[in-house]
């Protein structure tokens, strides 16, 4: 089978379609034929040796964090999954894993799968996993928005940001956006109530809110001071610096920063798909690649300035 694999860490050039071994599913495991996949921060960091910590240092690495796909083979002790069918999950983001998404079959455990929402294609589900399921947790369980509350979203024309505008309007908050100028139209559209153009806004211009949520990883501290009384903040954009303002943060109680792992499983990402089909939540895509251009899809990742996800087709 095809696999798209980091030989070593650095830029997108690092990157090798390979001939692997494929896998076969042990006792509570699930291999699907992959269909799709998508770029996520996680898999340029990972790329880019920034999660050495977790990766390690022997290559091969997989690469490739989410899947939409077809179950081809179950292990034992595996109930509610049959072959053949449609599923979208991911694989574990902090264990090391020679065979990611970006590959023409994977492993994975059973309990991190769910049906992939009906009549949604495998291109646009995959663009949903990560994205949505991180902005679902960091809304939802993370700051705990509520209905009313004013909630910022910055990073909004992004994966995680594109979704949040979605489920936070969903759940009935008032929705500013920050991003591009040129993005206002179309995230007004998702549900923004207010777009701000991050180029030209600054910190000490917004606010208050009740809730923050960040996809950027910069200048938490300055952000953290436009929360009202009780409000509550949440990144997903990590970095050194990030994390010593989450850290120092901690004496602020409920006005600190919090962050958190996505690590979506069976019961999330069955919630992911109740919203897509009621409606609150659609897939937003950029651009898609076949396999073996992975590294160009990373490439427009890391350009950044579009809006939604950059995603690999592996199945034709």
């Amino acid at each position: 089978m095809k696999a798209v694999q980091i030989m070593s860490y650095g830029a997108a050039d690092v990157l090798r379609m390979t001939e692997v071994t494929c896998p076969v599913p042990g006792a509570g495991e699930v291999l699907v034929s992959v269909e799709a996949s998508s770029v996520n921060g996680h898999d340029v960091m990972v790329r880019k040796g920034a999660l050495k910590m977790v990766s390690g240092r022997r290559f091969p690495i997989g690469v490739g964090l989410d899947f939409a796909s077809v179950v081809a083979a179950t292990g034992a002790d595996v109930v509610g999954h049959r072959v053949g069918d449609r599923v979208w999950g991911m694989v574990h983001p902090r264990q090391p894993h020679t065979i990611g998404g970006a590959a023409e079959y994977v492993m994975v455990s059973a309990d991190h799968i769910a049906p992939t929402p009906v009549g949604i294609p495998s291109v646009e589900a995959a663009s949903l996993v990560v994205a949505g399921a991180t902005a679902l947790i960091a809304l939802r369980d993370s700051v705990h928005l509520a209905a009313g509350e004013r909630v910022l979203i910055r990073g909004a024309a992004g994966g995680v940001g594109t979704a949040a505008v979605q489920l936070a309007h969903a759940m009935g908050a008032h929705v500013t956006a920050l991003a591009r100028d040129r993005h206002a139209q179309f995230l007004t559209g998702l549900g923004a109530d207010k777009v701000l153009d991050y180029g030209s806004t600054t910190s000490e211009q917004v606010g208050p809110f009740d809730v923050i949520l960040d996809t950027v990883g910069s200048e938490l501290n300055c952000y953290r001071h436009r929360l009202a009384k009780e409000g509550r903040m949440t990144t997903v954009g990590l970095s050194a610096s990030a994390l010593a303002a989450i850290a120092a943060s901690s004496v602020y109680g409920s006005r600190r920063i919090r962050t958190f792992s996505a690590n979506p499983d069976s019961a999330v990402l069955r919630d992911l798909a109740d919203h897509v089909a009621l409606g609150a939540l659609r897939p937003v895509v950029n651009g898609v690649y076949p396999l073996a251009d992975t590294a160009a899809a990373h490439q427009a990742f890391e350009r950044g300035g579009v809006v939604g996800k950059q995603v690999i087709r592996v199945a034709a």
